[in-house]
């Protein structure tokens, strides 16, 4: 039997560049103009977490390199726009009002700009992945890599800027944006893009980014749905549940497990229809979300249920039946689809890597979860729905691991698995906001 060998990335210098200490040189700088320019405002929390911030982002530049470059470019700009804030002060602070009046606040680098900017960016690079997937182009699917890279930078400089923005508004409004779902699908862009820019460098192929690319477009879309229909920009004061220090640690880290799980499940797809009898991929991923609309519309026509439970029942079956007819056409032209993908155990190898950090990073998050809701609830667990289906997600990536580490699980099972996971996951996150109410309210849809 022959196997495979698994590309790896090129092992790095046992030399520093000088590249590599001016960045830290930069870095180190950054963090003592925070801390002279900011120290007021921080507490003791705030300040270990700046001091930890600066050696562990050396660290991460210096093992992959691109990370310097981003990290100056979307520095430098955040400052910039900062910069031209400040240089408009009112009473309180930044005059919010300049960005409509400023050419580059207006349409690069107020957060709102930069945010639609990563948007349209993110579909521009989907597109071009495709475009490259289809006609066997290198330049076009290149192209797709650099424009991702620019959307992973303008979600970024967005975040940073609506950071400042939140402070200037008035006291006690400032906090780090990952407070709403217009926030954390922001997170949840520039997280699985950034992690899948670093598999794709890693195993030296982006025959995967139109099928990565394609679940961020898809969290894009919901960004924008949301933004526009609830007015989820504009940035709100926490409520009270929220005013808790962990939750600018729970809630990234979560996001870490979220785009890793979507990461591996969109590469499990792709080695699905590369791999599977056809029989099964109709059924699995045509006939079943096919199905499952005829089934949620029954529900709606039929059930007695509340009219905004209707609503909701009847915008997910028109998202199930899209992806369906999508899946549809992958099946039918799956020898296409798939001509470009990299070997079967390279992409066995991805979507363990990526489960792997992912649950490490969700184990994390449900622990802190837990002492946030010691602190805010006087529980640790109270078997709220949110909490509920977080265990269940828990449980689900536990048994995948368990079952490959321990009994070797690999191919068509481990694919479905995967995939599967990621429908659980996507309702623990969205499904139990729009159907299950608990402790968790404030999140609804």
């Amino acid at each position: 039997m022959t196997t495979t060998a698994i590309p790896l990335p090129t092992p790095a210098p046992s030399r520093r560049s000088a590249f590599d200490w001016v960045f830290a040189a930069l870095v180190l700088a950054g963090t003592a103009y925070a801390f002279w320019r900011y120290n007021g405002s921080m507490d003791g929390y705030e300040k270990a977490v700046l001091l930890g911030s600066a050696p562990s982002l050396i660290a991460l530049g210096w093992f992959w390199a691109p990370l310097r470059t981003l990290s100056l470019v979307v520095g430098a700009a955040s400052l910039l726009a900062i910069g031209l804030y400040s240089g408009h002060r009112d009473a309180f602070g930044a005059d919010l009002a300049v960005a409509e009046q400023l050419f580059l606040l207006k349409y690069g680098l107020a957060s709102q700009s930069a945010i639609l900017w990563m948007s349209f960016l993110v579909v521009l690079a989907t597109g071009f992945y495709w475009l490259g997937l289809l006609t066997r182009s290198d330049a076009m699917e290149a192209l797709g890599t650099r424009l991702t890279w620019g959307a992973v930078g303008m979600a970024l400089i967005g975040t940073l800027v609506r950071w400042f923005e939140s402070h200037q508004i008035a006291p006690d409004i400032g906090h780090i944006p990952v407070s709403n779902l217009y926030e954390v699908f922001i997170m949840f862009t520039w997280m699985t893009a950034l992690f899948y820019l670093y598999y794709e460098e890693r195993y030296r192929t982006r025959a995967l980014g139109a099928w990565v690319m394609l679940i961020v477009s898809a969290g894009v879309a919901f960004l924008l749905w949301y933004a526009f229909s609830r007015s989820a920009h504009e940035i709100q004061p926490l409520v009270p549940a929220l005013q808790s220090w962990w939750m600018k640690i729970h809630v990234p880290a979560n996001f870490v497990g979220y785009g890793c799980f979507a990461l591996a499940a969109m590469v499990a797809l792709a080695a699905l229809l590369r791999t599977a009898d056809a029989r099964s991929l109709w059924v699995g991923l045509v006939v079943l979300p096919l199905g499952l609309v005829a089934v949620l519309l029954g529900f709606a026509q039929f059930g007695a249920l509340e009219e905004k439970t209707i609503t909701g029942l009847h915008a997910w079956a028109r998202k199930f039946g899209g992806v369906g007819v999508f899946l549809a056409v992958c099946v039918a032209l799956r020898e296409r689809f798939t001509a470009r993908l990299p070997a079967l155990p390279v992409l066995d190898e991805l979507m363990y890597r990526a489960i792997a950090l992912g649950f490490a990073f969700f184990t994390v998050a449900t622990i802190l979860g837990a002492f946030w809701a010691a602190e805010a609830w006087g529980g640790y667990w109270s078997w709220d729905p949110k909490e509920t289906w977080a265990l269940i997600v828990w449980l689900n990536y536990a048994a995948w691991l368990h079952m490959r580490l321990m009994k070797g699980l690999r191919g068509a099972i481990a694919n479905w698995w995967a995939v599967i996971g990621l429908l659980v996951t996507t309702f623990a996150f969205l499904g139990v906001n729009m159907f299950l109410s608990g402790l968790h309210s404030y999140g609804q849809l």
